[in-house]
C-alpha cells in the first residue's frame, strides 16, 4: 500500500512543481547553451528496480566526450572498495578541467537532477530512492548489494543526505538498505528536508 500511495505522491508533486520546474529547466538549458553550447542534456542508461534499464535524464555539466576508460575502470574499483576513503575525498573520477563553468554551479546545488522529473513521470524513478548505478557497477555488486534494487531508483536518497559523493560505496548501500527496511513518509519528508540542508552546506558535492 505504501509503494502505491507514494506513487500517487510522486505524480502528484511532480505535477505541482512542473510550471516552476519548467521555468527553472528552461533558465539552466540557456545558461548551458551560452556557457558551452548544445546538447543541453546528458542521457545514461542505468539500472533500476529489479534491474530495470532506463534513460537517466540529466543536465550536461561536462564538455562533450567519449566516455573514458579510466572512469569506468575508477567506479567498478569503487563498487568493489579497492578505494580506501580518506579526509574529504569525493567518489567521482572528475577532472575539474571537463567540469563547465556552468556545470559547476549545476553540480553544487543538485539542478543538473532536475530533469529527472520526467523519469519520475515515466514511473522509471522516485523522488526518493537509491540512486541508480550504471550496469557495469551493477555488474560489480557483492550479492548484498542487489537489495538496493527492490525499489525504484532516486532523485535524492538517504545515502545522498548522509554524503553525497564523499562515502565509500558499501557505506552507501548501508543507507540505502536502511532506507528500503524502514520506509515511511515521515521518512521521505525528512529526507527532503536532509537534501534542502545538504545542498544549501554543499556537502559531498560535486
Amino acid at each position: 500500500m505504501y509503494q502505491k500511495i507514494k506513487r500517487l505522491i510522486d505524480i502528484a508533486f511532480c505535477l505541482l512543481i512542473l510550471p516552476f520546474a519548467l521555468i527553472i529547466i528552461g533558465i539552466c538549458a540557456l545558461a548551458i547553451i551560452f556557457d558551452d553550447g548544445k546538447p543541453v542534456f546528458f542521457t545514461q542508461e542505468r539500472i533500476g528496480k529489479g534491474g530495470r534499464h532506463f534513460r537517466i535524464l540529466k543536465f550536461r555539466t561536462m564538455k562533450p566526450a567519449p566516455e573514458s576508460t579510466h572512469c569506468r575502470s575508477f567506479m567498478k574499483s569503487y563498487v568493489k572498495g579497492e578505494i580506501s576513503a580518506t579526509k574529504n575525498q569525493i567518489f567521482k573520477p572528475i577532472n575539474m578541467d571537463e567540469i563547465t563553468q556552468v556545470g559547476a554551479f549545476l553540480r553544487k546545488t543538485s539542478l543538473d537532477e532536475l530533469p529527472q522529473i520526467y523519469n519520475v513521470l515515466k514511473g522509471e524513478m522516485s523522488f526518493v530512492g537509491p540512486r541508480p548505478n550504471v550496469f557495469w557497477e551493477v555488474e560489480e555488486y557483492r550479492p548484498w548489494h542487489y537489495e538496493r534494487l527492490e525499489i525504484l531508483p532516486g532523485i535524492t536518497g538517504f545515502a545522498q543526505v548522509r554524503g553525497r559523493s564523499a562515502i565509500g560505496f558499501n557505506s552507501l548501500v548501508r543507507y540505502d538498505i536502511n532506507y528500503i527496511e524502514n520506509q515511511s513518509f515521515a521518512l521521505d519528508v525528512k529526507i527532503f528536508w536532509w537534501t534542502i540542508t545538504a545542498i544549501l552546506d554543499g556537502k559531498g558535492a560535486l
